[in-house]
């Protein structure tokens, strides 16, 4: 099979036919960072299967990145990522982003959404953002979440605190919403 070129690539995504584009998806790894900004505008193509391919592209990616040995490509897709967060892209995209960077990014994925602005108060992109960090090893992540959870509104506490908890840091004053019932009961216990 011969290497196909970025533009290629690109057209065989928004091809009609599902095997074009399944094989386009599939073989979208080794384009790296260069394919990035231009799959994020396809994932908002109106044709929900061309969306959904190149979300699958940009995903095949992030994965062939993350193989181990190849930590230059890895810095240039998740600076690519990173370039998607600060931008106009649709919060569709932001999220996907988020997710990604949470599979390879470092301390330059936790500046970026560090830099969103208002982070800590937009509903649509916090919990993604919050959930990417939490998942991103270093000490950068954690003094994000720390951080965070000082500034963070009153309704989103507990779940920075939970992110906190994950991360091994004990936090006062919000317990586990995991270990608060939701429903009393009416079970005893039961007696030898």
């Amino acid at each position: 099979m011969e290497e196909l070129n970025l533009e290629e690539l690109i057209a065989q995504i928004k091809d009609s036919d599902d095997k074009v584009r399944a094989a386009a998806w599939l073989s979208a790894g080794k384009y790296g960072a260069v394919a990035v900004k231009p799959l994020a505008s396809v994932m908002t193509d109106e044709d929900v299967e061309i969306a959904r391919a190149a979300k699958r592209a940009l995903w095949v990616i992030v994965r062939w990145v993350g193989r181990p040995g190849a930590e230059d490509d890895k810095r240039a897709v998740e600076a690519a990522l990173c370039g998607l967060l600060g931008s106009d892209e649709p919060d569709a995209v932001r999220c996907e982003v988020l997710w990604m960077l949470s599979e390879i990014g470092g301390d330059e994925a936790v500046a970026a959404v560090r830099e969103i602005p208002g982070i800590l108060y937009d509903k649509r992109l916090r919990e993604d953002a919050r959930c990417a960090v939490q998942r991103i090893p270093g000490d950068a992540a954690l003094e994000t979440l720390q951080g965070g959870f000082d500034a963070a509104p009153e309704d989103f506490r507990p779940a920075i605190a939970e992110s906190l908890r994950d991360r091994g840091v004990e936090v006062d004053g919000y317990p586990s919403q995991k270990l608060v019932p939701t429903k009393k009961t009416d079970v005893q216990p039961v007696s030898q």
